[in-house]
């Protein structure tokens, strides 16, 4: 009975804010059904050549990243709420009419605010290929244009140069609750590379240094963590799901990781956290840990930062070029059916499922 409760009220925090929650965040969920998102400056330009590797935090766990002229979208969200009933309380930092194209979008678990099929619609003819974890495929409903692959722990996409590793996490992988018990393993993170720069996607974890320190062994050198840092409360439940920000600084710290963006928080009520209270504890955290040359660079939603401009990091190849593509004038045509070609450790570029 624990358990069922528990879980189910995992469900209602993943979804919306439930009543009891509500009162104890101090009415501000009731608020925010009755109210238009906070405004913010966003990003109009959020790619340009003279980054070599740039972040935009456009919310939530939603992150643009540009690596040269490679551009990857994290847990796309844009709608106004999510669970048709949790509420946006920021508006996003870019509008899907302003996204370029993206290479690569990448899914990290089934949940409400991380799959968010009604955002996929809003940017489907800009998305040339989504990766999501094993599963994902099956709540794909809509009939989307861009091809969609599933991957394991270990397993990578990869397209003109450009890598996705699919990577462990701790977190829950089911959507609605009741399909907990056959989506045991459909939650990832991500580690992309691409031109020699490394970006880590944590996606929604508790903490588990071991997942954290094989990361780094396998992938030393990461240039950019995107970790999430809430929610924090109740941390008797929170904790199982979801690291808080001094466990982030110490995942951070695991990955070896020479930048840290913090995401997942503030963006949507699901918890009991006060607005401002994540950053404030990562703060604390960052002061408890010596970070040597680390730097934690928290964003505001719609801020863009270039971590590595032109002519720094790694040497790129001869062939390089990267002015960023225009946006395609008219939606791709529709992918064909897919097949059932056998999985294999790197995905193909075609339209298969695994």
């Amino acid at each position: 009975m624990r358990r069922l409760a528990e879980l189910a009220l995992v469900v209602a925090l993943t979804a919306a804010a439930s009543g009891c929650f509500v009162a104890r965040a101090g009415g501000r969920a009731v608020g925010a059904l009755f109210s238009s998102p906070q405004k913010v400056v966003k990003s109009t330009r959020p790619v340009s050549p003279d980054a070599r590797l740039a972040v935009v935090w456009v919310g939530h766990a939603t992150a643009l990243v540009q690596i040269d002229d490679k551009v990857i979208l994290t847990d796309p969200v844009f709608t106004s709420t999510v669970g048709q009933v949790s509420k946006r309380v920021v508006e996003p930092g870019i509008d899907p009419a302003d996204l370029p194209p993206v290479d690569v979008a990448l899914v990290s678990h089934l949940h409400f605010d991380h799959l968010s099929l009604g955002s996929l619609a809003m940017i489907e003819p800009k998305v040339k290929t989504l990766l999501l974890p094993r599963g994902g495929a099956a709540y794909l409903t809509g009939g989307f244009s861009f091809p969609a692959y599933e991957v394991g722990t270990w397993q990578a996409w990869e397209k003109d140069g450009l890598r996705v590793t699919a990577v462990p996490v701790d977190h829950v992988g089911w959507r609605y609750g009741v399909d907990e018990a056959w989506m045991r393993d459909s939650f990832t993170g991500y580690v992309i590379e691409y031109h020699g720069l490394k970006v880590y996607f944590g996606g929604d974890s508790a903490y588990d240094q071991r997942l954290f320190v094989e990361t780094a062994q396998r992938f030393p050198k990461i240039d950019l963590a995107l970790l999430p840092i809430a929610p924090i409360e109740p941390r008797g439940i929170m904790r199982r799901f979801h690291m808080d920000p001094a466990q982030a600084v110490q995942a951070f710290v695991d990955l070896d990781a020479a930048r840290m963006v913090p995401i997942h928080y503030d963006t949507f009520i699901a918890s009991t956290d006060e607005p401002g209270a994540a950053l404030r504890e990562l703060a604390k955290a960052q002061k408890k840990l010596d970070l040597g040359p680390r730097v934690v660079a928290p964003l505001a939603i719609g801020e863009r930062r270039v971590f590595v401009k032109a002519g720094e990091g790694p040497e790129l190849p001869p062939e390089r070029t990267f002015a960023p593509a225009a946006p395609p004038p008219s939606p791709p045509p529709a992918a064909p059916a897919p097949s059932e070609a056998a999985p294999s450790p790197a995905i193909p570029d075609d339209d298969s499922f695994e």
